[in-house]
């Protein structure tokens, strides 16, 4: 399992409309045509005069991670609606490769 995480900022006003762009379009589309594609989760917060956003994408192999990201799979794949709304965000993707479930 491989977890992609990514980080972007909003304006406050921006906020509601990215956090429905993320449930709406990216993970439904992600869910529905994307090879490898195994859930996400989306986290928000205010951070000073911005909407914090972590996005974490999950996937079953590195290869899943370049079927949907491209070669240079930490390259963020921002969506035109996406940037529109967005502020800043990452300049790389993070990868991590060991997911750690607590124990019953």
């Amino acid at each position: 399992m491989i977890v992609r995480v990514w980080h972007g900022w909003t304006s406050p006003g921006d906020a509601d409309a990215y956090e429905r762009f993320l449930r709406e379009t990216l993970f439904a589309g992600l869910r529905a045509g994307v090879y490898g594609f195994r859930g996400g989760w989306a986290l928000r917060r205010r951070s000073g005069d911005e909407e914090e956003f972590l996005v974490m994408t999950l996937f079953e192999s590195l290869d899943a991670v370049r079927a949907f990201a491209g070669d240079d799979y930490e390259t963020p794949v921002i969506e035109p609606e996406a940037a529109r709304l967005l502020i800043r965000g990452d300049e790389r993707a993070a990868h991590y490769e060991s997911v750690i479930e607590p124990s019953a």
